[in-house]
């Protein structure tokens, strides 16, 4: 049998129930009849819920099995199969077993991540950010999944826990300066990008960010200067050029922009904003009105 087919060979041979002989249909003769025996009852007897869910407990899920088994494994078999919900299923059943097993949790959130089930993921990255008080991973993750659900407010204090966890790692200011951004409050988010490129000054997304954030506040000099730093770090990523071609427009200088706007356009041919700058700029005058920035589009 393959390999990678045993966890559900191992699954339907676990539910299935032992056979039990049926008895006669009539009772033999001599033999007392079983059809009227009572039932003795221990009045003090109570039945264990073994299916019951663990109060309080969202993520794991109650099962019953006659032996030991590794639903980790079991996982990983499905998830290479590409099966994500039976990937997902027995990490829950791992998690039953075991609520404080962190590797369970992380591959949990990363699974339910990829299937979309982001209600879960972000259940999985809390309790692992209490399984481990010391870590900011989890807790940066957890924060990145609240600003793409546009969550921002909710982002914040999950990003200030991680900072106090790991107050080094610019990745930490990376994630919070975009919540901030996204909150609309730019002085927070500008503080927080200058802090994530203090940490790694060859961070071009957190580069390309505090030059997007400089241009929401109109800091267009600023800007272009951050900008042509996250474009050298980022030359094949077409948003930060887009990016640097607004900031350079902005202060006339319509041969940068120009450039800026064509290279966008050859990196992602259907960037419709960039598209639509490129053509702006290609006839504008110099006394025009300057362009708007685009909506931001960070990682």
């Amino acid at each position: 049998l393959p390999r990678l087919l045993k966890p559900w060979l191992a699954h339907a041979v676990e539910a299935r129930a032992p056979q039990t002989p049926s008895l006669p249909t009539a009772p033999l003769a001599g033999e007392p009849s079983l059809a009227t025996a009572p039932r003795l009852i221990d009045p003090h007897e109570e039945a264990a819920p073994a299916e019951a869910p663990s109060p309080g407990d969202a993520l794991a899920l109650p099962h019953v099995h006659a032996r030991r088994v590794d639903h980790v494994a079991r996982a990983q078999g499905l998830r290479e199969l590409g099966d994500l919900s039976g990937a997902v299923t027995e990490l829950r059943r791992a998690l039953h077993d075991d609520p404080g097993a962190t590797d369970a949790l992380a591959q949990l959130a990363r699974t339910a991540r990829l299937s979309g089930d982001t209600a879960l993921a972000l259940d999985a990255y809390a309790r692992l950010a209490q399984a481990e008080p010391t870590d900011a991973g989890a807790l940066v993750q957890q924060a990145r999944l609240l600003v793409a659900q546009g969550r921002f407010t909710d982002a914040v204090p999950v990003g200030e826990e991680a900072l106090l966890r790991n107050p080094e790692d610019a990745e930490v200011y990376q994630v919070l300066g975009r919540a901030h951004l996204g909150a609309n409050e730019l002085s927070s988010a500008i503080l927080r990008f200058q802090q994530a490129v203090h940490l790694d000054p060859e961070h071009g997304h957190a580069l390309n960010n505090l030059g997007f954030a400089y241009l929401r506040a109109s800091d267009n000099a600023r800007a272009v200067e951050v900008l042509t730093q996250a474009a050298a770090l980022l030359p094949h990523v077409a948003y930060v050029q887009n990016n640097l071609g607004v900031a350079c427009e902005r202060l006339g200088r319509l041969e940068e922009a120009r450039a800026a706007y064509a290279a966008a356009t050859r990196l992602s041919p259907r960037y419709v904003q960039a598209r639509v700058n490129a053509e702006r700029v290609a006839r504008a005058d110099p006394g025009l009105a300057l362009p708007q920035a685009p909506p931001p589009a960070a990682p």
